[in-house]
């Protein structure tokens, strides 16, 4: 894989309790090119824990150690906030679950997106609304100019993510981290946001790591796959040859996946086995 982005090497994630510690990502390992990698796994298996870890988003109570976590060749385990407040945005963004959650209710959605513009890329009053504008356009809302002095409850769930996608991208970073983007959408409006992901992403040569639990939805849209169980990456395969995995988990995992081709009286469940934990 060439002009690697982002490479981890054996991350860990604990958070302390009262009888010892919780391991929410164990060893994990893997690279990023400029491709679309998928990252699946159950609810508790670690995804979005992991996806924080990679840019400084966990609460101080947690406990990040690797042998590497690195971006384009810088450190990441001992950047300053300062630092990251360089790092976030304008070289990594992480689009959210809910953007009913992540938005700021009380500002309009123009002055959100500017705010980007203003403080990563330094842009004036003027510049920053253009830009804002033209990001709102690129992510096919209809019309931008008025959905610029929208507040977020005016806003449908599609359309709010568009917006979320937009805040993200506008400083033009070159990794984009996407949680559960399309959970909370319709199946329509699911493909939309995924087409408008794959557009941008091919078009400004980004990387893209796709944290979902939607195998499906995962195997047709990334090129690389990831599965997660437990805290650990169980399983890397091409997307293309989830059919033919071989960690006892994935390939449960793609037996209980509904299939329009083949009739079943019932969907298989995940049996798990306690050696998958070791």
């Amino acid at each position: 894989m060439s002009d690697t982005l982002l490479k981890v090497d054996d991350l860990n994630v604990t958070y302390p309790t009262r009888t010892g510690f919780t391991h929410a990502v164990r060893n994990a390992s893997f690279t990023l090119g400029r491709e679309r990698l998928g990252v699946v796994g159950e609810s508790g298996s670690g995804k979005s824990t992991m996806g924080r870890a990679l840019l400084g988003l966990l609460p101080r109570s947690a406990r990040v150690t690797a042998k590497t976590l690195a971006y384009e060749g810088t450190d990441l385990l001992n950047l300053g906030e300062r630092d990251w407040q360089h790092m976030r945005g304008r070289r990594m963004s992480m689009v959210m679950q809910d953007p009913k959650y992540s938005l700021n209710p009380v500002k309009t959605v123009g002055q959100q997106v500017s705010e980007t513009c203003r403080l990563q890329l330094k842009s004036d009053g003027k510049d920053a609304k253009r830009r804002a504008l033209a990001m709102l356009e690129a992510v096919q809302i209809r019309d931008p100019d008025l959905v610029y002095g929208f507040y977020p409850h005016q806003l449908s769930g599609g359309m709010g993510q568009r917006v979320m996608i937009a805040m993200m991208l506008v400083a033009e970073p070159d990794l984009l981290i996407a949680d559960e983007p399309t959970s909370a959408l319709d199946v329509t409006v699911q493909n939309e946001v995924l087409r408008i992901l794959d557009d941008l992403v091919r078009e400004r040569g980004m990387g893209l790591i796709m944290i979902s639990h939607n195998l499906t939805m995962v195997s047709s849209f990334c090129d690389r796959v990831l599965i997660m169980y437990a805290g650990r990456i169980v399983e890397e395969c091409r997307a293309a040859d989830l059919h033919n995995a071989r960690h006892p988990y994935t390939r449960a995992l793609v037996a209980a996946t509904p299939s329009l081709d083949a009739r079943r009286e019932e969907l298989a469940t995940v049996v798990r086995d306690p050696e998958w934990l070791k």
